[in-house]
This record gives C-alpha cells, sequence and structure tokens, in this order.
C-alpha cells in the first residue's frame, strides 16, 4: 500500500507493531495504510462515509491485506482491518479497547461542540498508556486566496446547516485541548509547509461550496455559489499554511 510521506511522517517515531489502532475519520485510508504498513495487529477504520469506507476496504483488500466488514469481528480470522461506519461521536468499541489513535486531517472538519464529543471517545476507548496522534492544519494566511475559499464554503455551511464546514485549529490550540482532556503531550512536528492545495483541492472545495450553497435561499445561495466558482479559476492552485503532527499519550 502506498502510504502519503505526511502519515509515515506522523508515525515514524510512534510505536505501532502489534497493536490495536483506531483510525478516527478513514477518509481514504491513509492513516489505515500507515498502521498497517508499521506492523498494527487491529486496525479500527471508523467513517461516517459510505463511500470513504468502501476505498479503504479496496484500498486494503487489494493489497492482500484481510479485511472485516465490521458485522462479526473475529481476531483470529487473521484479519487485521476492520471498517466501521458510525459516528465518532459514539465509537461503536469498549472502553480501553485500543492502544493508538490517529486523527490525520480530521479536527479541521469538526466544529467546536463535535469536537469535544469527539475527543471523549478517544479518551473512553484509549486502554492506559495509549498514543494519539493528531495531524491537521494552521489557519491558512490572511492573505490566502485559498482561505477565501474557505470562507466562502462555511458561510453556505452556516446558511443551510448552521454550522461551518471547515474549522483550522492552531496547533498551539489542539495541543492544549487535548492536555485538557487527560492526554499528555510528547511532540510537535511539521509535516508539510507549505501546504500543497492543488486543483482536485480547490476543484473539490468548490463543488462542496456550490452544493451547499445550492440548499440555501435563493439569492444569497447564488451569490455564494457564484463566489466560489469565480475563485476556482483565479486560485487553481495555492501552495500556502502548515500541516503539523501532534503526539500525545494517556498516563498509564
Amino acid at each position: 500500500m502506498d502510504v502519503p510521506h505526511t502519515v509515515t511522517t506522523a508515525l515514524d517515531d510512534r510505536s505501532v507493531a502489534g497493536k490495536r489502532c483506531l483510525e478516527a475519520g478513514a477518509g481514504v485510508g491513509n492513516a489505515t495504510a500507515g498502521l498497517l504498513a508499521n506492523g498494527a495487529d487491529r486496525v479500527y477504520a471508523v467513517t461516517n462515509d459510505r463511500d470513504h469506507a468502501r476505498t479503504t476496504r479496496r484500498r486494503v483488500a487489494e493489497a492482500g491485506v484481510g479485511v472485516d466488514d465490521g458485522g462479526d469481528r473475529n481476531d483470529d480470522t487473521g484479519d487485521r482491518l476492520t471498517v466501521l461506519e458510525a459516528d465518532l461521536r459514539a465509537v461503536p468499541l469498549p472502553d480501553g479497547s485500543v492502544d493508538v489513535i490517529t486523527a490525520h486531517g480530521l479536527c479541521n472538519v469538526l466544529d467546536p461542540a463535535a469536537l469535544s464529543a469527539v475527543a471523549e471517545e478517544f479518551s473512553r476507548v484509549a486502554a492506559p498508556g495509549a498514543q494519539l496522534v493528531v495531524d491537521d492544519y494552521d489557519p491558512p494566511p490572511d492573505d490566502a486566496a485559498i482561505g477565501e475559499l474557505f470562507a466562502v464554503e462555511n458561510a453556505a455551511s452556516e446558511l443551510a446547516r448552521g454550522r461551518p464546514a471547515l474549522t483550522f485549529y492552531p496547533a498551539a490550540f489542539l495541543r492544549r485541548f487535548f492536555v485538557g482532556h487527560g492526554w499528555e503531550f510528547e511532540r510537535e512536528r511539521t509535516l508539510l509547509e507549505p501546504v500543497p492545495w492543488t486543483e482536485s483541492h480547490v476543484s473539490a472545495h468548490v463543488e462542496r461550496a456550490a452544493s451547499t450553497a445550492a440548499k440555501c435561499p435563493d439569492e444569497p445561495g447564488d451569490a455564494l455559489a457564484a463566489t466560489a466558482r469565480r475563485l476556482k479559476s483565479e486560485i487553481e492552485s495555492e501552495s500556502v499554511g502548515r500541516m503539523y503532527g501532534l503526539a500525545f499519550r494517556l498516563p498509564d
């Protein structure tokens, strides 16, 4: 399995071999791939997105690693991955059941209330001495064009759903936040600087902004969709900002 260098860098000083791991917010399975490549005994990849669940299962299966569909988990089968379609605010795992938790690019899609609920679940499912790896993005610089696109996406989401689509938490904030939830801080490192927001990234955020704007009242929704499409042609791609990695440990 190909593992992005951001995941490799985030995990290269973590003890993963033989551990029970949780990838929180599986996405396309980047951290799952990294955990399995580092010798994890079992990975539980949790996502509430069915397409992401399918992608993670397919990606790992194509690499020849056994995949459990999550219906009847049996650690004696030799399967090393279970993909669970579930809300991270109610992780379907027992208390103290995992040794390593990864949140790779997760926190920026959680508003503060959701972040607090998810953090409580991390503390619940973590075994004493467990490791937590949080990889995310500092807020874009004020003069970054991509930041304007994110603002449009958030405005559409606030109008349509009453909550932001994206919240970029500074590394210092998440460090204090997880310490406040009982984790001991171990280290911070830079994973990407600048962050390459490619044409495909820009297009994906434009489409999300436009589709959300379509659910808003006509006049403001039309204006937000038009602004998002204008920004697509103006930005194309941009390298700006920083992706960071934080590591914590739960006291024994």
